[in-house]
């Protein structure tokens, strides 16, 4: 009698659980809004440039720090290697630790230096400080870091999720910001912030902020223009495949609608068909491409992307950057590889990986990983 009874109580909490469920899914929004992005006056376009101007030197130096542990890989990966493609400042990666910097959800690479070795060799800090999303919007170690970088003069800019951890330092207050749709939320509870709808790139007295993964490539194009030049910036801009940006966005298009939670819910509850894509790294891989391709794939809760390699030596990027393989191995099977992208233009890169996307896992995966990454497909 006693199983029956518990049978009878595990099933009646399935229901519970299924009807708490379906509601919750049906007050959700059936698909985010559609609708054209309102544009941007040249007035507006030229106050952001001005506030991005070199604030010391005529050649910037640009930290771009992470955690070792679960530091976003496109916020890193992207601003380095479209700043250092630019080559109109010097460009660094930093680590709070000593170590290689393990990034979410793919790929670990080494960094330049550690924020004390940058301390040392440049004591009066950096010109602009890039803080992507990190694990923890609370360590110690990089809030105290950024809190410096920004008492001596360094413009700071957090991309994505990273403008909470600038939120976290007190740097946001009294100031204009935004974030990534998923994170609207947190950042309005912060009651001195004011959130900006409709805007990939918000700049308010020294400290910038950004919407979702992919808005670091027009920032860092932005960047390279009020560092160095339209024409420099539209140069960069072709060479990583990219016809044209600017701060324009609709951001009720980003949102957590009723596909997008199904999505998950699906993917996740497929386990036992989840893959390990790899990627085989080679010398002077697009840094910024490889980013976007790992991560897109990464995204879809039904794979994960790997790297391998000959050997476990670190690889050295386009940029110079040290990468690590996840793997040691000289060929993966073929059935899981996916279709080549690293070696295209970077936004060439991604969409034709979220292309390869819809042909293996359909339609609603490749829009769950766009609406992720914040790309307007």
């Amino acid at each position: 009698m006693s199983w029956r009874i518990l049978a009878l109580s595990a099933l009646g909490c399935v229901a519970l659980l299924a009807v708490v469920g379906g509601t919750w899914l049906l007050l959700l929004p059936g698909a985010p809004a559609s609708g054209t992005a309102p544009a941007i006056s040249k007035e507006e376009t030229e106050a952001t440039l001005a506030a991005l101007k070199p604030p010391k030197r005529k050649r910037p130096v640009i930290a771009i720090v992470g955690i070792n542990d679960m530091t976003e890989t496109t916020d890193y990966l992207m601003p380095y290697g479209i700043l250092a493609r630019a080559d109109v400042a010097d460009v660094l990666t930093l680590s709070t630790q000593p170590g290689p910097v393990t990034l979410f959800p793919a790929l670990k690479v080494q960094p330049h230096a550690t924020i004390a070795a940058f301390d040392a060799a440049h004591p009066d800090g950096a010109d602009y400080v890039i803080v992507p999303a990190m694990s923890r919007e609370d360590d110690a170690a990089a809030l105290q870091w950024i809190r410096s970088q920004a008492g001596k003069g360094a413009i700071v800019i957090g991309v994505c999720v990273g403008a909470m951890v600038v939120a976290s330092t007190g740097l946001l207050d009294n100031r204009q910001a935004t974030t990534h749709w998923y994170s609207v939320r947190d950042l309005r509870k912060h009651s001195k912030i004011r959130y900006v709808a409709d805007r990939r790139l918000v700049v308010d007295r020294g400290v910038a902020t950004t919407t979702g993964i992919t808005a670091s490539m027009p920032m860092a194009l932005t960047l390279v223009e009020a560092i160095a030049g339209r024409a420099r910036a539209e140069a960069v801009a072709r060479e990583i495949g990219l016809a044209h940006w600017d701060a324009r966005h609709r951001s009720e298009a980003f949102q957590f609608a009723r596909p997008f939670a199904l999505t998950a819910i699906a993917n996740t509850l497929a386990f036992w068909n989840r893959e390990q894509l790899g990627i085989a790294l080679t010398p002077g891989v697009d840094e910024v491409s490889l980013a976007l391709v790992a991560d897109a794939w990464s995204r879809t809760y039904r794979s994960r992307a790997l790297t391998f390699a000959a050997t476990t030596e670190p690889l050295i990027s386009r940029g110079g950057l040290r990468i690590l393989p996840d793997k040691v191995a000289t060929e993966w099977p073929a059935r899981l590889t996916p279709p080549a992208a690293i070696d295209l233009p970077p936004a060439r890169a991604l969409d034709q990986t979220l292309h390869a996307i819809d042909a293996r896992y359909g339609t609603r995966t490749a829009d769950f990983v766009a609406m992720q990454l914040e790309y307007p497909r």
